[in-house]
């Protein structure tokens, strides 16, 4: 998506030809062999624990923190395997981000136009947003020490990026559509 904001703002007239069909199916079948991959590693690691006691999970669905909870044998090695892959993956994508919107900035700082700024600086907003939700309270879940885990924490930290964000994006991206907004003012001024 940033990829995308920046060159609709930094690259328009070359969008059409540089954002093509071969490259949104690359950018997205690239989304969907990291998000396979990435859970390889912890699954067959977690596979080869034994569990004993209670085997009631605590939490809204199996997540691989609170599942390493359960077990009584040594799990030091998921766990700084869990730490090390959510920090490289999410600084990964923190830093594309970052850098596209750098990029996205420098360029909307150039125009001239007080409403040409606003505009794309609205593009962006509604995708800065989601990131920030959706990154912020990942790496609060995954990327801490476990002395800091707290299981009602997880599980609230876990609502905002399984629940919220997939329930805001629609709402969030609807802001910026201009049908949208004008329906909304209508509505307001009926009222």
């Amino acid at each position: 998506m940033a990829y995308d904001r920046y060159l609709a703002i930094c690259h328009p007239l070359r969008y059409t030809t540089i954002m093509n069909e071969t490259v949104c199916i690359r950018l997205s079948t690239a989304c969907w062999v990291f998000g396979l991959l990435d859970p390889i590693p912890h699954t067959v690691l977690i596979s080869q624990l034994t569990f004993c006691g209670l085997r009631t999970i605590n939490h809204f669905f199996c997540d691989a923190t609170a599942l390493i909870k359960l077990s009584c044998t040594n799990t030091m090695t998921i766990e700084i395997l869990t730490y090390i892959i959510s920090a490289i993956l999410i600084l990964i994508s923190f830093i594309l981000i970052i850098t596209s919107y750098i990029n996205i900035i420098s360029v909307v700082l150039k125009i001239r136009s007080v409403e040409g700024r606003r505009k794309a600086f609205s593009t962006c907003t509604s995708h800065i947003t989601v990131v920030i939700l959706f990154s912020g309270s990942l790496s609060s879940t995954y990327v801490r020490p476990t002395s800091a885990y707290s299981i009602n924490e997880s599980k609230l930290l876990s609502l905002l990026y399984i629940v919220v964000t997939p329930l805001c994006n629609p709402i969030i991206y609807s802001l910026n559509n201009t049908e949208f907004k004008n329906a909304l003012r209508k509505k307001k001024n009926t009222t």
